[in-house]
């Protein structure tokens, strides 16, 4: 029997808890909280922590991670090339008509290219983008951290002397925080060819008219909004499907529990940090409400 009454395994416990995948042991006064009420704080609260911590790995020992960082980059490019651009393909066509729909009819055809830009970069872009990254890279993450989780590789890793996060987590989180933004600018320009298409096959707009609203629409602060804006989406989506995967359990129905529960809550961050950030740029740059 392990001296000092310690029970078998403790160790084992403390160890994985100072690796920051465990949930800790709840307080007295945390278990009167309902559930429902306490979950959602619980949950905010640890990938909150695990993202402060990934990004004080990163800056405070800035190496040593990047070799690992290049190769997971280079994996989401080659799993998330061809779905995003099928996507926003298909939807920048849809959405194309769609709005020809609405302009012809009030004789505005030729604003349309001022129309779809507004759309494009604000919304539909940053949407269709993010869902893919979430839908392909962020479960990719999950179902991999959540498979080591399950075979015990965490434990084993932290017993050896490795910190898990920094290994493993850190540089998946920088990789999909860098790529989701430079697949955002690919994303923008394959929507405004499709917008062109569309407008001078069926709207027949011609092309100097759309060319022209759209550039005197594209401003600095636009394209510095989309960008912050798919930065901040990408850290979260890494952050999220990486605290799920970290925290499954219940062998391999549990992990892919945690991969649909990651894609689902990625989608409705993705919703809340998209709106919440547009007001904050329309209220900080109200020039931005005025069509050029």
């Amino acid at each position: 029997m392990a001296s000092g009454g310690a029970s078998p395994g403790s160790s084992a416990v403390t160890v994985a808890r100072s690796a920051g995948y465990v949930p800790r042991t709840q307080s007295r006064w945390a278990g009167l909280v309902p559930n429902l009420i306490f979950y959602p704080i619980e949950l905010l609260g640890g990938m909150t922590q695990l993202g402060g911590r990934v990004l004080a790995s990163a800056v405070m020992r800035p190496v040593g991670y990047w070799r690992a960082v290049r190769d997971e980059m280079y994996f989401v490019l080659k799993t998330s090339w061809f779905p995003i651009v099928a996507a926003v393909f298909t939807f920048g066509i849809m959405v194309g008509i769609v709005g020809l729909n609405f302009t012809r009819p009030l004789g505005a055809g030729n604003r349309y290219g001022q129309y779809f830009f507004i759309v494009n970069i604000r919304e539909f872009t940053p949407w269709i983008n993010s869902m893919v990254v979430a839908g392909v890279i962020g479960a990719a993450i999950c179902s991999d951290l959540g498979a080591r989780k399950i075979r015990e590789e965490l434990d084993a890793l932290q017993v050896l002397g490795t910190d898990p996060v920094r290994e493993l987590v850190l540089p998946r989180i920088v990789s999909i925080t860098l790529l989701t933004p430079m697949l955002m600018v690919v994303s923008v320009i394959i929507g405004m060819v499709c917008a062109l298409i569309s407008s001078v096959s069926y709207g027949g707009v011609p092309a100097n008219e759309y060319l022209t609203l759209v550039y005197s629409n594209l401003t600095v602060v636009e394209l510095v909004g989309a960008w912050l804006k798919s930065i901040m989406i990408g850290l979260v989506i890494g952050v999220v499907c990486a605290y799920k995967g970290l925290h499954c359990s219940g062998g391999a129905i549990g992990v892919g529990r945690a991969v649909n529960q990651a894609v689902v809550l990625s989608f409705v961050l993705v919703f809340l940090i998209d709106g919440v950030f547009n007001m904050i740029m329309l209220g900080l740059f109200p020039q931005l409400q005025i069509l050029r």
